[in-house]
């Protein structure tokens, strides 16, 4: 079988195609516009991608031969599934494989926000020792934190949350109230009415959910509004989820502070020019959409991608589906 890997990828992954009989076209540097160039020359079959777009222009080009995408992670709104579906192309993601890492960038964000560590490092590279100003954090233990989506990511949130002593409540719609008191969290009925109701208890809030019809925009002006003063907002998710014009208002008001990993239209490229106009923002502290790259993760994530191309090679078996093409 011919693959396109068109994302920066590990040895364990190259390897293990190959080790599957695989013919390997590695180029981390393929993106919309070279895509097709790149399935004309290989008639590739199979296409892995991270990052990279693959927008119904792509899809269509490599619909004489491909028969599978793959995204080496748990979201996949970079891909048009709709597209690839009517081309009869399964897409399928590796969920739960990069939780870990998401987990702890979003209680690094947590940390950064209540120590004021990103200020506090420019100001004494900046050579002015402030201590009287930083020496003011709240503390995490027995603040209370609610974790919006409960999947494998914010149960790992939830399990790190709890380590910490706070008091932890949940929110998501696939979760009951006897799923929550296993997990050792208060339960939240999934409404936007108790949502917004609840907003105002909680000292955080941190993003887990995808990025899908009902999610979008779920974090607008009336979300931000109804959020307890002085608290923080985190998102790890998917930038779509939040309204960033409203986000930014709620910040430069002085009511909340934020931490973001995604954003909205953020770059197909890996490394451009860019600056969301929320990162210029003061209570804002940004990452590049990282959450999920560190090693453990990325090997992880590598090692499941191996093992569903040898299902899907060997026995004719599509894992971890999400068009429906299976």
């Amino acid at each position: 079988m011919r693959v396109i890997v068109a994302d920066k990828a590990e040895d364990v992954l190259i390897e293990g195609l190959k080790g599957l009989g695989c013919e390997v076209e590695y180029d981390p540097s393929l993106g919309p516009e070279t895509l097709p160039d790149a399935f004309e020359k290989t008639g590739a079959q199979a296409l892995i991608v991270r990052s990279t777009k693959v927008p119904a222009a792509v899809i269509e080009s490599a619909s004489g031969t491909l028969k599978i995408i793959i995204r080496a992670g748990s979201g996949y709104d970079n891909i048009d599934c709709d597209a690839a579906a009517g081309k009869g192309i399964a897409v399928c993601n590796t969920p739960g494989m990069n939780a870990v890492a998401v987990a702890e960038l979003a209680m690094g964000h947590l940390l950064s926000l209540d120590r004021f560590l990103p200020d506090q490092n420019a100001e004494l590279k900046a050579g002015h020792w402030n201590k009287k100003k930083y020496s003011k954090a709240r503390g995490l233990k027995g603040r209370s934190l609610l974790v919006v989506g409960a999947g494998a990511i914010g149960r790992e949130v939830i399990s790190r949350a709890l380590a910490f002593g706070m008091d932890v409540t949940a929110y998501d719609v696939v979760l009951t109230a006897e799923k929550a008191a296993q997990l050792g969290v208060r339960y939240l009925d999934a409404t936007r009415e108790a949502l917004l109701a609840a907003l105002p208890g909680f000292d955080a809030v941190t993003m887990h959910v995808p990025a899908i019809e009902a999610t979008k925009g779920m974090c607008d002006a009336a979300f931000f509004a109804a959020m307890k003063e002085g608290a923080y907002f985190i998102n790890t998710s998917r930038g779509p989820v939040v309204d960033e014009a409203a986000l930014a208002e709620a910040v430069r008001g002085g009511r909340i502070r934020a931490g973001l990993d995604v954003y909205n239209n953020q770059p197909a490229e890996k490394d451009v020019d860019w600056k969301p106009e929320i990162a210029g923002v003061d209570g804002v502290y940004c990452t590049h959409h990282c959450g999920a790259s560190t090693e453990q993760a990325q090997i992880a994530v590598a090692e499941e991608v191996v093992r569903m191309m040898g299902l899907y090679i060997h026995e004719a078996q599509i894992v971890h589906c999400v068009n429906g093409v299976a």
